[in-house]
């Protein structure tokens, strides 16, 4: 890693809500809201009301009854959000994008012709403003954790750049949930110890972290809040998973409830699979309790999986068993599906015995569920993805969410 603060972390501003009010004029300046019956994206000028991404529309009405819901433009996200990387890409070879929206960009060895990295950031936010209409925050550090905290705190449409020399005063002053990692339950959790501030955490035990968040994570927050972070930027990123997740709100902890959503997330993710003919062995489930509380459990099996059927069974053994270890449970907010262990492209079906079985009925329901799955990928590739689903799953989707917002924002393979 450069000694140089040369790791840039651009991010546009609030995406799909400022390309709506880019798309039309009357809304620029006012409370909007991509979605309907669930807020999928919100403007600044929303969020100044506590309206978040995934909050029932109902309660984002009670809380700013001015705001507007708006259908999303989900082919000029890509255009907008491809063209974005582009412009930076026309800086520096080097650029790792991690989302639609944003992205790393190590501008070492730029530098002798643009001019410093300050000014190589400053001139891709003048470009995007003036070419594509849109705002985007960059933050320039020596490594790409402090950059990204760094353009967090450039929001709205602004730059910070990280002296190294001041880095740790810099960072150690910014409230916890800022550092990559940290959501609600984390930050619930280091607030209950007295931790709030990065510096907190720096000057925690790395013990008692340990105890309280788990020896993995526990380890890697107390190294990034000292800003020890090795990663370099990565040009050819390529998956080692496969995921998708779905808020629920308050939810029963039910079969009845939990099995179509499984199902739903399961589809998602092996068509994903499927169309890259990269199987996994590990699945993994997150189950999220109504008090923020995640469970995460996981099963490793002897053969590749991509059939959308053997992932969901798996997946439901897994929630069952989340829930049996916490019966006192009664409520779930968040359900999630990761496919792990990916093989390499493989044209040659595999036969998916998630469960262990190997007799010849087993045998029979594999290849009819790999056959299904084939035709399904086949009619949805011609027709779209509405022409064909499965039953549970077309009556209990969420509408109100399209699958082309879940392909944009789901990490792809």
């Amino acid at each position: 890693m450069s000694q140089a603060a040369a790791i840039l972390h651009a991010d546009l501003d609030a995406f799909y809500a400022s390309v709506e009010q880019m798309l039309e004029p009357n809304l620029r300046g006012k409370p909007v809201a991509v979605g309907g019956g669930v807020v999928l994206a919100a403007s600044y000028e929303a969020k100044a009301f506590g309206i978040t991404s995934g909050m029932p529309g109902r309660r984002a009405r009670e809380l700013c009854p001015q705001l507007i819901f708006v259908d999303g433009h989900f082919s000029e996200y890509q255009r907008l959000g491809d063209a974005a990387i582009t412009v930076i890409g026309d800086f520096t070879p080097a650029v790792e994008r991690i989302s639609i929206d944003e992205a790393f960009a190590d501008v070492t060895g730029c530098t002798h012709l643009f001019g410093s990295p300050a000014a190589i950031a400053a001139a891709i936010r003048t470009r995007v403003r003036a070419e594509l209409g849109l705002a985007i925050s960059i933050g320039v550090a020596r490594t790409k954790h402090l950059a990204k905290v760094a353009s967090q705190v450039a929001k709205p449409d602004g730059l910070v750049v990280v002296d190294p020399a001041t880095e740790l005063q810099f960072l150690h002053a910014l409230p916890v949930e800022l550092i990559w990692g940290v959501g609600p339950a984390t930050k619930a959790r280091l607030a209950s110890q007295g931790i709030t501030t990065i510096g907190q955490l720096a000057n925690s035990r790395p013990r008692a972290l340990d105890r309280l968040l788990g020896p993995a994570a526990g380890t890697k927050l107390f190294a990034l809040a000292w800003n020890q972070d090795p990663r370099q930027i990565q040009t050819h990123r390529r998956a080692h998973s496969a995921g998708a997740q779905s808020a629920l709100g308050r939810k029963p902890a039910a079969e009845r409830v939990f099995r179509p959503v499984l199902l739903q997330l399961a589809d998602r993710i092996a068509t994903r699979l499927r169309e890259k003919s990269r199987p996994g062995r590990t699945v993994t489930v997150r189950v999220r309790f109504a008090d923020l509380r995640s469970v995460t459990r996981a099963l490793t099996v002897p053969s590749p999986l991509s059939t959308t059927l053997a992932i969901a069974d798996l997946a439901t053994e897994l929630v069952r068993g989340v829930l049996a270890d916490h019966p006192n449970e009664k409520s779930i907010s968040l359900l999630g599906i990761s496919v792990s262990h990916l093989g390499d492209p493989a044209p040659i079906m595999q036969l998916e015995l998630p469960l262990g079985l190997g007799d010849a009925r087993s045998r029979r329901k594999d290849v009819a569920r790999a056959k299904a799955d084939r035709a399904m990928d086949a009619i949805r590739k011609r027709f779209g993805r509405d022409a064909v689903n499965y039953t549970s799953v077309a009556a209990n989707a969420a509408r109100s969410v399209p699958d082309a917002f879940r392909s944009l924002a789901e990490k792809m393979l």
